[in-house]
Protein backbone atom coordinates (compact mmCIF):
# COMPACT_ATOMS: atom_id res chain seq x y z
CA UNK A 1 0.00 0.00 0.00
CA UNK A 2 1.53 3.07 -1.10
CA UNK A 3 2.05 5.89 1.56
CA UNK A 4 -0.21 8.27 0.12
CA UNK A 5 -3.19 5.69 0.52
CA UNK A 6 -2.35 4.93 4.22
CA UNK A 7 -2.37 8.19 5.31
CA UNK A 8 -5.61 9.08 3.79
CA UNK A 9 -6.96 5.77 4.85
CA UNK A 10 -5.53 6.63 8.79
CA UNK A 11 -7.01 10.22 8.52
CA UNK A 12 -10.58 8.24 7.17
CA UNK A 13 -10.43 6.17 10.33
CA UNK A 14 -9.64 8.73 12.63
CA UNK A 15 -12.66 10.73 11.59
CA UNK A 16 -14.40 7.88 12.18
CA UNK A 17 -13.66 7.53 15.35
CA UNK A 18 -13.95 11.15 16.01
CA UNK A 19 -17.64 11.13 14.94
CA UNK A 20 -18.61 8.27 17.36
CA UNK A 21 -16.74 10.08 20.39
CA UNK A 22 -18.85 12.94 19.56
CA UNK A 23 -22.17 10.42 19.65
CA UNK A 24 -21.78 8.66 22.98
CA UNK A 25 -20.76 12.12 24.56
CA UNK A 26 -24.53 12.81 23.59
CA UNK A 27 -26.60 9.59 23.56
CA UNK A 28 -26.02 6.81 26.04
CA UNK A 29 -25.59 3.76 23.07
CA UNK A 30 -25.12 1.19 26.48
CA UNK A 31 -27.40 2.17 28.89
CA UNK A 32 -28.44 -0.52 31.10
CA UNK A 33 -32.47 -0.97 31.13
CA UNK A 34 -33.68 -0.83 34.46
CA UNK A 35 -34.26 -4.42 36.73
CA UNK A 36 -38.31 -3.84 36.76
CA UNK A 37 -40.93 -1.74 34.77
CA UNK A 38 -43.95 -1.47 36.79
CA UNK A 39 -47.07 -0.82 35.34
CA UNK A 40 -50.73 -0.59 36.60
CA UNK A 41 -53.56 -3.49 35.02
CA UNK A 42 -57.25 -3.15 35.53
CA UNK A 43 -59.21 -6.01 37.09
CA UNK A 44 -62.62 -5.25 35.33
CA UNK A 45 -61.64 -4.45 31.85
CA UNK A 46 -63.99 -3.23 29.01
CA UNK A 47 -64.82 -6.53 26.53
CA UNK A 48 -63.65 -6.34 23.13
CA UNK A 49 -66.48 -4.98 20.26
CA UNK A 50 -67.82 -3.47 23.35
CA UNK A 51 -69.74 -0.05 22.55
CA UNK A 52 -70.98 3.19 24.20
CA UNK A 53 -72.72 5.96 22.94
CA UNK A 54 -74.39 9.53 24.21
CA UNK A 55 -74.54 12.40 24.31
CA UNK A 56 -70.90 14.76 24.99
CA UNK A 57 -72.30 16.42 27.92
CA UNK A 58 -73.56 13.34 29.73
CA UNK A 59 -69.68 11.90 29.23
CA UNK A 60 -67.83 11.74 32.30
CA UNK A 61 -64.39 13.15 32.20
CA UNK A 62 -61.48 11.50 34.02
CA UNK A 63 -58.96 14.20 34.85
CA UNK A 64 -54.62 13.21 36.00
CA UNK A 65 -54.78 13.78 39.45
CA UNK A 66 -52.34 15.97 41.47
CA UNK A 67 -49.41 14.79 43.47
CA UNK A 68 -47.50 16.12 45.50
CA UNK A 69 -43.80 16.35 44.41
CA UNK A 70 -42.47 12.56 45.51
CA UNK A 71 -44.85 11.36 43.66
CA UNK A 72 -43.94 13.29 40.46
CA UNK A 73 -41.40 10.97 39.19
CA UNK A 74 -41.70 7.39 38.02
CA UNK A 75 -39.72 6.17 40.73
CA UNK A 76 -41.75 4.33 43.33
CA UNK A 77 -41.37 5.79 46.86
CA UNK A 78 -40.55 4.59 49.56
CA UNK A 79 -41.23 6.42 53.51
CA UNK A 80 -38.60 5.32 56.21
CA UNK A 81 -39.91 7.38 58.57
CA UNK A 82 -41.92 10.63 59.00
CA UNK A 83 -39.53 13.21 57.77
CA UNK A 84 -37.58 10.80 54.98
CA UNK A 85 -38.23 9.40 51.56
CA UNK A 86 -36.33 7.08 49.56
CA UNK A 87 -37.33 5.45 46.02
CA UNK A 88 -37.36 1.79 45.76
CA UNK A 89 -33.65 0.60 44.08
CA UNK A 90 -34.21 -0.81 40.00
CA UNK A 91 -37.12 -0.47 39.92
CA UNK A 92 -39.42 2.46 37.85
CA UNK A 93 -42.81 3.20 36.69
CA UNK A 94 -43.56 2.68 33.11
CA UNK A 95 -45.48 5.96 33.18
CA UNK A 96 -45.77 8.70 36.13
CA UNK A 97 -48.18 7.11 39.15
CA UNK A 98 -50.87 9.59 38.14
CA UNK A 99 -51.48 8.97 34.54
CA UNK A 100 -50.70 5.39 35.55
CA UNK A 101 -54.03 6.05 38.16
CA UNK A 102 -56.03 7.68 35.40
CA UNK A 103 -56.67 5.28 32.73
CA UNK A 104 -57.15 2.65 35.69
CA UNK A 105 -59.56 4.79 36.76
CA UNK A 106 -61.13 5.47 33.87
CA UNK A 107 -61.06 1.57 32.40
CA UNK A 108 -63.04 0.69 35.54
CA UNK A 109 -65.26 2.84 35.50
CA UNK A 110 -66.03 2.11 31.82
CA UNK A 111 -66.22 -1.41 33.07
CA UNK A 112 -68.14 -1.80 36.19
CA UNK A 113 -70.76 1.22 35.40
CA UNK A 114 -71.04 1.08 31.36
CA UNK A 115 -69.93 4.81 31.87
CA UNK A 116 -69.28 6.62 28.46
CA UNK A 117 -65.52 7.79 29.48
CA UNK A 118 -64.49 10.36 27.19
CA UNK A 119 -61.29 12.93 27.33
CA UNK A 120 -61.42 16.70 27.18
CA UNK A 121 -60.79 17.22 24.03
CA UNK A 122 -63.59 14.30 22.79
CA UNK A 123 -65.73 16.15 24.42
CA UNK A 124 -64.98 19.10 22.59
CA UNK A 125 -65.55 21.33 25.67
CA UNK A 126 -68.81 19.68 26.30
CA UNK A 127 -68.67 18.22 29.03
CA UNK A 128 -70.14 18.55 32.12
CA UNK A 129 -68.94 15.81 34.33
CA UNK A 130 -65.81 15.61 35.72
CA UNK A 131 -63.91 13.18 38.02
CA UNK A 132 -60.57 14.65 39.58
CA UNK A 133 -58.31 14.57 42.74
CA UNK A 134 -55.35 14.42 44.55
CA UNK A 135 -53.25 11.30 44.94
CA UNK A 136 -52.00 11.51 48.15
CA UNK A 137 -49.92 8.47 48.70
CA UNK A 138 -49.03 5.87 46.62
CA UNK A 139 -46.02 3.54 47.42
CA UNK A 140 -44.10 1.70 50.42
CA UNK A 141 -44.51 2.12 53.88
CA UNK A 142 -40.94 0.46 55.19
CA UNK A 143 -41.99 0.67 58.95
CA UNK A 144 -45.99 -0.53 58.29
CA UNK A 145 -44.15 -3.30 55.94
CA UNK A 146 -46.32 -2.55 53.59
CA UNK A 147 -47.91 -0.17 50.51
CA UNK A 148 -50.30 2.64 50.97
CA UNK A 149 -52.81 4.24 48.39
CA UNK A 150 -54.44 6.93 49.13
CA UNK A 151 -56.78 9.25 46.47
CA UNK A 152 -58.81 11.97 47.52
CA UNK A 153 -61.77 11.87 44.44
CA UNK A 154 -63.23 14.65 43.89
CA UNK A 155 -66.70 14.85 41.39
CA UNK A 156 -67.69 17.54 39.80
CA UNK A 157 -71.44 17.80 37.77
CA UNK A 158 -72.62 21.05 36.64
CA UNK A 159 -75.29 22.12 38.30
CA UNK A 160 -73.99 19.93 41.23
CA UNK A 161 -72.46 20.49 44.59
CA UNK A 162 -68.57 19.56 44.66
CA UNK A 163 -68.00 16.14 46.15
CA UNK A 164 -64.88 14.98 47.84
CA UNK A 165 -64.08 11.48 49.15
CA UNK A 166 -60.67 9.68 50.29
CA UNK A 167 -60.09 6.00 49.17
CA UNK A 168 -57.62 4.41 51.20
CA UNK A 169 -55.93 1.24 50.21
CA UNK A 170 -53.14 -1.11 51.77
CA UNK A 171 -51.63 -4.18 51.07
CA UNK A 172 -49.14 -6.30 53.14
CA UNK A 173 -45.12 -6.84 52.03
CA UNK A 174 -43.08 -9.86 53.29
CA UNK A 175 -39.91 -8.02 51.46
CA UNK A 176 -39.35 -4.75 49.95
CA UNK A 177 -38.46 -5.25 46.69
CA UNK A 178 -39.88 -4.28 42.70
CA UNK A 179 -41.74 -7.39 42.16
CA UNK A 180 -43.69 -7.64 45.18
CA UNK A 181 -44.31 -4.07 45.45
CA UNK A 182 -45.17 -3.57 42.03
CA UNK A 183 -47.96 -5.97 42.26
CA UNK A 184 -49.22 -5.01 45.95
CA UNK A 185 -49.58 -1.65 44.52
CA UNK A 186 -51.54 -2.94 41.46
CA UNK A 187 -53.97 -4.43 43.72
CA UNK A 188 -54.46 -1.80 46.02
CA UNK A 189 -55.25 0.47 42.92
CA UNK A 190 -57.61 -1.77 41.64
CA UNK A 191 -59.14 -1.65 45.05
CA UNK A 192 -59.25 2.03 44.90
CA UNK A 193 -60.46 1.97 42.01
CA UNK A 194 -63.44 -0.37 42.48
CA UNK A 195 -64.33 1.71 45.52
CA UNK A 196 -64.16 4.70 43.66
CA UNK A 197 -66.78 2.83 41.02
CA UNK A 198 -69.39 1.61 43.92
CA UNK A 199 -69.27 5.53 45.43
CA UNK A 200 -69.92 7.07 41.88
CA UNK A 201 -72.74 4.54 40.78
CA UNK A 202 -74.43 5.11 44.19
CA UNK A 203 -75.21 8.85 42.97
Amino acid sequence: MSGPVLIHRMKMVAAAALATAALSACVSLGSKPPASMLTLAADTSVTAGASKSGPAKDALVVLIPEVPRKLDTNRVPVQINAGNVAYLKDSVWADKPAILLQQLLAETLAAKNGTLILSEVETAGRAENYLSGQLVEFGVDEGGMEVVAIFDAVRIRKGSPIEKRRFVAREGLTKIEPGQAGEALNVAANRLAGEVAGWLAAQ
